[in-house]
């Protein structure tokens, strides 16, 4: 259950611990340097041993999540395991994508700020295809030092993932697998029926009306809607791979199946998932190795439209009021009696229409029935093959061709139906779309290294050529079918040509060339660095800036390592490092920098003849360029009292030339806003990470935490505008700004300085000339800031009301184990942002309410903090945006308890078994949050911190089990 506390939880963020425990690494501290195994790392196109990395890289090891499920994707694997990576659930359905960020927002204009996904040395533009149990690896390269050698597509940042490979020796077989149900972790506390029908004949009072209501008292607590969409729902993953090799080759192949239920209306809220995966390498001759990767992955799901105030079951369950039954009670209203096509249940029942909630809010199970036979497919092939050839014992070229090809659609059947008034289908369709995308790249490294007596060098030379978007789409729509159900409706059904329509569309193919060279080199394990340079040039710029350089340097120094460091307990190993290094971003429409002719501008030459006329779509910019990241990091790490491990990293982080549309007057005719570069923008931040590892005897314990501080400030926007709009919410229009000299998408709005209680209050309240500040209100209404000191209330006089994008980030998972046992908890959270509630529909004005409304003005003393009911609203309290609308978005959530038990040997032995390991999982177990909404975790893709209706994340209590032949 979800717990509300009352203290600062920025204060709770200062650790994030994540433990593994294992009594067989007792004595690996006490080990000589010599005997020690030197982790590796991937750095881009190669390793490094991490005691030598320069840069700010987070690594995430197959061990940290093998034994932790993830809803579905992927990306949250990354969640609360690296410092300076926020991850964020856009919602709680089924196969929805997190939001990912690495060091806070880089642009505000050009393309998502989601970080570049390189799977295999293969770049993709998403990893939801992939299978979490074949990650053997990931790496986050945080900084621009480390980025670099990825140049235009890395200024947002870079995971690496790698995947699972075979190894020689006996054939191994495993199976990873886990069964289990989730339902709502929480519910909002809306009015009943009597409480209801009390506001609303109150709120005509106030405005001077005759009540709703005759009697409140005598509708009982009426019709939970939301009882109605939110089901418990099963979870099921099964894993078998089986892996093996010979000196000669290895392989590695594995299957997967993924079955989720949504926890709102899961009939039409699902996600299934296959995917096959088959690795392997192959020593052809000593100096020649070749390998191909290949995964497929199809997935089918279904979805309802959350986060959405104008539909969908969630939005409709919050605002429709709990007077409507779920079923007609009364089939003489006009409504019933005037409309055939009244959707009915499975017995003949008409589902209930309100007669106050209107608009797009429907019966959300009237809804359901209209929805069923919608769904999305798509079949994702992502391969390559490579050569690595030895030259000699220092020299190595490899060449590889990467490729992605993807096929995607979507079905949908709407039936004649009526819900309401705003949403009532007279005719029926069938709507069928697919899509092809196909991207390929080539890439060649030839690889330097060499030692000269205490002297480690290794030189880099790459080149690569990178095809995007070869892709097409067509799709189709039969009107009038002669059934009005989705199970019978079909293509094959020869309907009349006028009810055919159909279209189709060829995607924009797009090309990039890069050069590439890297030179590290380390002086005996003390001095480092590493200096990376990268030409990228692409089609997505004009002319005049095809091409552009993003150069990078690293510095590190383990002073541990030198002669007069002395041999201690306290600080037993003491690295520095900094660099400094320049990323790019290209994320803009392909041939943004051009104007095409379009249609539509069509024209008459007096004869009354309607002419086909064609116009420029935009403005021409030869001139724009790539969008620019620079960035520098200063950080330290130290081993300390031996088991300890503490990185601590500072940053500054800067955005220029910002790629955003400019917004043009209308009277220019254009179709599009064109792009310019516009802004610039800083991320400040310091990140800390702290491991701790002990063991004794049979129980062992590791603890691994990340806090991470981000202050994001936006230094200029186009034509010296002090702010543009950014998001807005229904009739309140704007709610939140990019601000020169405010963080990304800050809120702003009119400052409540509490509720007039009296008259005398409002007399009281004059500027400078004497006159009413605020002469619309009366007691109970908002009493509002002057923040401009004109002596009225206005749109100028909005402030900043907060930031969107939390300031603080944090998490902790602890593992042990002692004998067979094994015990992880996992936590995360964050701090120091504000989030919107845009829950209620505005424009209804008998939309219902959360019961915090019952805490209202009423009289003089009752309240300082809500208004007096009105649906009038003449002095704006709820149709002007202010921080009445705002909550903290401080959350700590106890994202995952784990208890394990392995079978001993001479058990698993008994039927063939290497290891059987068994385990019960319970997630997003409880969370401390003063928002009162279902979820504090509120992203919203590049709009953060906005809640129109947000599909809350399921409460899940899991069995599973992992066994190995």
């Amino acid at each position: 259950m979800n717990v509300r506390i009352s203290r600062n939880l920025g204060m709770v963020a200062v650790l994030y611990f994540t433990a593994s425990f294992n009594a067989q690494n007792t004595k690996n501290d006490t080990l000589p340097k010599e005997q020690k195994i030197e982790e590796v790392v991937m750095i881009g196109y190669g390793t490094q041993k991490k005691s030598n990395v320069t840069g700010a890289i987070s690594s995430i090891k197959a061990s940290d999540i093998e034994n932790a499920p993830v809803a579905g994707r992927p990306e949250q694997v990354l969640q609360g395991r690296a410092a300076g990576v926020s991850v964020i659930s856009n919602s709680g359905q089924p196969g929805s994508a997190p939001t990912v960020r690495v060091r806070g927002i880089t642009s505000f204009g050009a393309g998502s700020n989601n970080p570049l996904w390189v799977v295999d040395g293969i770049v993709v533009d998403n990893i939801g295809w992939l299978n979490q149990s074949d990650i053997e690896g990931m790496e986050i390269l945080k900084d621009g030092a480390s980025a670099a050698i990825y140049g235009v597509s890395a200024a947002k940042g870079v995971v690496l993932i790698t995947t699972k490979k075979g190894a020689r020796g006996r054939m191994n077989l495993s199976y990873n697998g886990f069964f289990g149900v989730g339902s709502a972790a929480r519910k909002l506390d809306l009015l009943n029926a009597t409480q209801y029908a009390t506001i609303m004949n109150e709120a005509n009072a106030n405005d001077g009306k005759a009540p709703m209501f005759s009697n409140p008292a005598s509708l009982g607590t009426g019709t939970d809607w939301q009882k109605q969409i939110f089901n418990s729902a099963q979870r099921q993953s099964h894993e078998i791979s089986i892996s093996g090799g010979s000196d000669k080759s290895t392989f590695y192949t594995s299957f997967g199946y993924y079955d989720q239920e949504g926890i709102v209306l899961r009939d039409i809220s699902n996600y299934k998932r296959i995917n096959g995966r088959f690795n392997s390498t192959h020593k052809v001759f000593d100096f020649l190795t070749v390998g191909q990767t290949f995964a497929y992955t199809h997935v089918k799901a279904q979805g309802i439209d959350d986060n959405n105030e104008f539909g969908g079951p969630l939005s409709s369950a919050i605002n429709l009021d709990p007077i409507t039954s779920v079923l007609a009670t009364d089939l003489s209203l006009p409504v019933y009696t005037n409309n055939a096509n009244i959707v009915r249940d499975q017995y003949g029942n008409p589902y209930g229409i309100s007669s106050y909630v209107s608009k797009e809010m429907t019966n959300p199970l009237a809804f359901q029935e209209t929805q069923r036979g919608r769904y999305r497919w798509s079949d994702d092939i992502v391969a390559n093959v490579f050569a690595d050839v030895k030259i000699n014992k220092h020299i190595n070229f490899k060449s590889s061709v990467n490729g992605k090809l993807a096929y995607w659609g979507n079905q949908a059947f709407t039936p004649i139906a009526y819900l309401s008034t705003a949403n009532n289908n007279l005719t029926n369709s069938l709507y069928r779309e697919m899509q092809k995308k196909f991207e390929w790249n080539t890439e060649n490294t030839l690889t330097y290294q060499n030692k000269f007596g205490a002297h480690n060098l290794s030189v880099l030379l790459g080149q690569g050529y990178y095809e995007y978007n070869i892709s097409y789409g067509q799709g189709a729509t039969y009107k009038n079918l002669p059934v009005n159900n989705w199970e019978d409706a079909s293509f094959n059904f020869d309907v009349a040509e006028s009810d055919k329509t159909s279209n189709a569309w060829d995607g924009k193919q797009t090309h990039k060339a890069s050069y590439f060279a890297r030179v590290v080199y380390d002086y005996n394990n003390r001095y480092l660095f590493t200096g990376t340079l990268r030409r990228d040039g692409s089609s997505k710029f004009g002319r005049n800036n095809h091409w552009g350089n993003f150069p990078a340097m690293s510095l590190g120094w383990n002073i541990s390592n030198e002669s007069f460091w002395p041999e201690n307990n306290v600080v037993n190993s003491f690295k520095l490092r900094g660099g400094y290094g320049v990323l790019g971003n290209d994320a803009i429409d392909d041939f943004a920098y051009a104007s095409f002719l379009v249609p539509g501008s069509n024209y008459t030459f007096g004869d009354n003849i309607i002419r086909v006329g064609y116009a420029p779509s935009t403005l021409e910019n030869p001139d724009l360029k790539w969008e620019r990241t620079s960035q520098i990091n200063i950080a330290a790490d130290l081993k300390l009292f031996r088991n300890f491990d503490l990185s601590v990293d500072l940053y500054r982080k800067k955005s220029t030339d910002i790629l955003r549309r400019v917004e043009l007057p209308g009277y220019l005719g254009l179709s599009q806003n064109p792009f310019r570069n516009i802004g610039d923008m800083n991320n400040d931040g310091i990140e800390v990470s702290l491991g701790y590892k002990k063991s004794w005897g049979d129980f062992g314990i590791s603890a691994n935490g990340n806090f991470a501080y981000l202050k994001n400030e936006i230094l200029r926007l186009e034509g010296d505008k002090e702010f543009v709009n950014f998001a807005s919410y229904q009739t309140l229009g704007q709610v939140s700004r990019l601000q020169v000299g405010q963080s990304y998408g800050s809120f702003y709005g009119y400052q409540n300085l509490g509720v007039f209680q009296n008259q005398a209050e409002i007399d009281a309240y004059r500027n400078a000339s004497g006159g009413l500040i605020q002469a619309n209100a009366k007691p109970g209404d908002y009493k509002r800031l002057d923040a401009n000191g004109d002596g009225k209330i206005d749109d100028n006089d909005f402030v900043n009301l907060g930031n969107s994008v939390p300031k603080y980030t944090f998490g902790f998972t602890v593992n042990m184990n002692y004998k067979n046992f094994d015990l992880m908890v996992f936590a995360q959270g964050q701090a120091g942002n504000k989030v919107f509630q845009g829950l209620r529909r505005l424009d209804i004005q008998e939309a219902n309410y959360q019961t915090a409304i019952l805490n209202r003005w009423t009289g003089e003393g009752t309240s300082n903090t809500i208004a007096r009911v009105t649906k009038d609203d003449p002095n704006q309290n709820y149709t002007k945006m202010s921080d009445y609308y705002l909550q903290k978005g401080d959350y700590l959530r106890l994202k995952l308890i784990q208890v394990g038990y392995t079978l001993s040997q001479d058990a698993a032995k008994a039927i063939g078994a290497s290891k059987i390991r068994f385990y019960v999982t319970g997630e997003n177990l409880v969370t401390f949050t003063k928002y009162t909404g279902y979820d504090p975790e509120i992203a919203g893709g590049d709009t953060f911190g906005i809640d129109r209706a947000y599909y809350p994340q399921a409460r899940t209590f899991l069995f599973g089990a992992n066994v190995q032949f």
